[in-house]
């Protein structure tokens, strides 16, 4: 549409005889004219909203879901021969023990600081597995593997039963191995190491421990079944409270014998607490669970191939 206009001056209509001049009455005519343009109708299929195409992102190991016979399940030579060297240092402590107590003709106490000793690696184990779970990542210097691992194990709990014998435990058999071996050379008396054979030999074999308390019934062998029972190894039924929301409880893997008192004395959520209002430090306990952390069952193909 456009618009113009013209503008005359016109003689006022009214005269008066004394007036020397005459006011002009402006009178203005405004002209429009309107064009219009014809736009297409729409389409419909122009009025789909078809979403953006995101970047497909490279599938990497952590968010792939492991399968049975996946390679990073299986042993090699190294982790055979660090489990060995590990076993190989507490059944020295461990000999130590019983010839020097022997030779001393004192046994209670070596078997007392036995006893202290499976005690304190379950608890030892509670707060290595509540630390882990809940602060640091991938990144995290030293422990970086492990807490990436025992995240990974919560999405898929049942890879740890697939995992085979020196896979599981060569990261704590290494540490272990530099651990007891200069207690070995340094000292021969037997009650440092009735406590040390003991504890050490709990905490290698933890993770062992802790693979049994996810297997079921029928494929476990009875003696293990015995101990499970007898509460000496940590149950299926107790470590399965784990896997459950809210995954703050029952973090001890070796007995289970300090759970009942650490969950319902509220010890992690204290240490919780300190570290938050100390350092800034928040658990993972205390966010909503992120996919990582939600188990995946087994599927019906890979049940039938175990």
């Amino acid at each position: 549409m456009s618009i113009f206009t013209q503008t005359k001056l016109l003689p006022s209509p009214k005269h008066h005889v004394h007036t020397v001049c005459h006011s002009p009455i402006l009178r203005t005519t405004v002209h429009c004219s309107v064009s219009t343009t014809t736009k297409p109708k729409p389409v419909p299929e122009n009025l789909v909203i078809k979403p953006p195409q995101l970047q497909q992102l490279e599938p990497s190991p952590d968010n792939i879901r492991p399968m049975v016979n996946d390679p990073s399940l299986l042993s090699t030579w190294s982790h055979r021969a660090w489990v060995a060297s590990g076993c190989t240092t507490v059944l020295i402590s461990l000999a130590k023990s019983v010839a020097s107590a022997a030779h001393s003709h004192i046994w209670a106490e070596p078997i007392l600081a036995g006893l202290v000793g499976y005690v304190l690696a379950d608890l030892g184990s509670g707060v290595y597995h509540w630390g882990i779970d809940n602060y640091g990542g991938a990144s995290t210097p030293i422990f970086g593997a492990q807490i990436e691992a025992f995240q990974g194990h919560h999405k898929w709990p049942w890879t740890i039963t697939k995992r085979q014998f020196a896979n599981n435990l060569h990261a704590l058999a290494r540490v272990i191995t530099f651990t007891v071996l200069p207690l070995d050379v340094a000292f021969d008396d037997p009650i440092l190491h009735g406590f040390v054979a003991v504890c050490s030999g709990c905490i290698m074999f933890s993770q062992q421990f802790h693979a049994w308390a996810h297997g079921t019934k029928s494929r476990l062998p009875p003696l293990v079944l015995a101990l499970q029972d007898s509460g000496l190894l940590i149950s299926r039924s107790q470590h399965s409270a784990h896997h459950r929301q809210p995954y703050n409880n029952n973090y001890c893997i070796v007995s289970g014998v300090w759970n009942e008192f650490l969950d319902k004395q509220k010890v992690f959520e204290a240490l919780e607490m300190i570290l938050f209002f100390k350092q800034g430090l928040r658990p993972r306990s205390w966010s909503e669970p992120s996919p990582e952390w939600i188990e995946e069952a087994e599927t019906i193909s890979q049940l039938a191939n175990n």
